[in-house]
């Protein structure tokens, strides 16, 4: 269901945005950035405006089809060889294609679905990717980006149980650094039972879950020992890990066989045999990814000689994500933020991610919302029309900001926390109901249709 006129005038939004959609399996021609409908908040959901968008290795996966069981090696190689025939290579099943990606998103509530409870429209908020539409108590989960229309656009809806509001002082591309990248770290070492005293060793350590884990780790009181290229020992040195190791290194000969209670590993490839070897009879490998390459070798007798438990995390637990707002609320972790890209520059972030260069997290920043204003024929573009009809800014910031009529004047400042002069109550003034707010009113000559 698209955007029509009626909610269009009572939300202040156009009826289309510009979104990046992956059209198919292959390479960076897949991504198509264009004009789509804006989605409409129906029961049960909320509408955000993106304020930013993470990007993630599952959304390179998943237009490359990495996911299919013919796929051998790992998402760079792959990369260099994309496919389009992979029917099978989505995260769970078919990816629904042509769609939207996007699993982090920062954003701000601007519409609710009727009878619905969800923040505030102006609240900023996380959305939790990983959701759980049979219950906590369901394995089954699908995912924003991956199951279903994502963050890179300029607005998304979702359901209004996965909003969660978050007071803190971090930037909009800080808070997309979270909900993929920590969510999922914080899953393994709450699966793991990582605890104060145990000795985590963290593979892949200055990536954006392996960075998250190592702080989610040193937070729970653990020994953290991280491997990454010795380029970036200091950095991950400075987030919380106690000992590094670069990443080609012989751990057998530098751990010793039995010295660490948790691996957390989200590279696999050809180094995951030894990283059973390290573990203490009765520890634990946890992991998400596979980053290097899904196919490993296993001697089953070390696992079983061993007693070692393996597990795979995808399904987060119902206290990772509240846990997650909590400790960035009380400043418990800090964001590693690398570089951000404007939302048509997806496909130059993406190579800047797989070049792996980088510690931290690659971010997209959508277009501001277009300025709309309304007649009786509809909405139209700010500037599309010979005059305005009570034009209004369908985005705001946090100071003022000028509204400007097409014959060169300009209005008085529109009031902040409003948009499209939308309060809760009197403020809702898309075009026709503009003369009616108390705080501005536009010339009587630039009120017409």
């Amino acid at each position: 269901m698209t955007l029509d006129h009626e909610h269009a005038a009572a939300t202040g939004l156009a009826s289309h945005m510009f979104a990046v959609v992956t059209t198919g399996t292959g390479g960076y021609d897949k991504l198509a950035y264009r004009s789509v409908p804006v989605p409409v908040a129906q029961p049960g959901e909320v509408l955000l405006r993106v304020l930013a968008a993470g990007v993630n290795n599952t959304e390179i996966n998943t237009r490359l089809g990495w996911y299919s069981a013919s796929v051998k090696t790992g998402t760079q190689e792959t990369a260099g060889a994309p496919s389009e025939g992979r029917a099978d290579g989505g995260w769970s099943k078919a990816t629904p294609f042509p769609f939207i990606q996007g699993t982090d998103c920062c954003g701000e509530v601007v519409a609710v679905g009727d009878a619905t409870e969800a923040p505030a429209p102006g609240t900023r908020v996380l959305v939790r990717a990983c959701m759980r539409p049979e219950g906590f108590a369901s394995a089954e989960n699908i995912w924003m980006g991956s199951d279903f229309d994502g963050a890179f656009a300029q607005f998304v809806k979702v359901p209004a149980s996965e909003v969660f509001a978050v007071d803190c002082d971090w930037s909009d591309a800080e808070l997309a650094t979270l909900p993929c990248a920590y969510g999922t770290a914080e899953n393994m070492l709450h699966r793991a039972g990582v605890s104060r005293g145990s000795r985590v060793l963290i593979a892949g350590a200055s990536g954006g879950v392996g960075s998250a884990a190592v702080q989610l780790a040193k937070r729970r009181g653990a020994h953290v020992i991280g491997m990454a290229s010795a380029a970036k020992h200091d950095l991950v040195r400075s987030i919380g890990a106690d000992q590094l190791i670069d990443r080609d290194a012989n751990l057998v000969q530098l751990l010793g066989e039995g010295s660490v209670d948790i691996v957390v590993d989200n590279v696999a490839g050809p180094g995951f045999g030894a990283m059973l070897e390290v573990l203490r009879r009765g520890g634990t490998y946890v992991s998400s990814g596979a980053i290097a390459g899904p196919m490993v070798e296993l001697d089953m007798r070390t696992l079983y000689l061993k007693d070692l438990t393996l597990l795979g995390c995808t399904g987060w637990d119902e206290p990772v994500f509240p846990n997650l707002i909590s400790y960035v609320t009380r400043g418990e972790i800090r964001p590693l933020l690398y570089k951000t890209y404007p939302l048509e520059q997806i496909a130059a972030a993406q190579r800047a991610f797989l070049e792996k260069r980088h510690v931290g997290k690659v971010v997209l920043i959508p277009p501001q919302a277009t300025p709309v204003m309304w007649s009786q024929a509809g909405p139209r573009a700010f500037g599309s029309g010979p005059k305005c009809a009570a034009p209004f800014w369908a985005e705001y910031d946090h100071g003022e900001r000028l509204s400007k009529d097409h014959s060169g004047g300009f209005w008085q400042a529109l009031p902040r926390a409003t948009v499209a002069c939308r309060d809760r109550q009197s403020h809702r003034c898309a075009a026709a109901a503009y003369s009616q707010c108390p705080a501005q009113r536009a010339p009587e000559s630039d009120r017409s249709g």
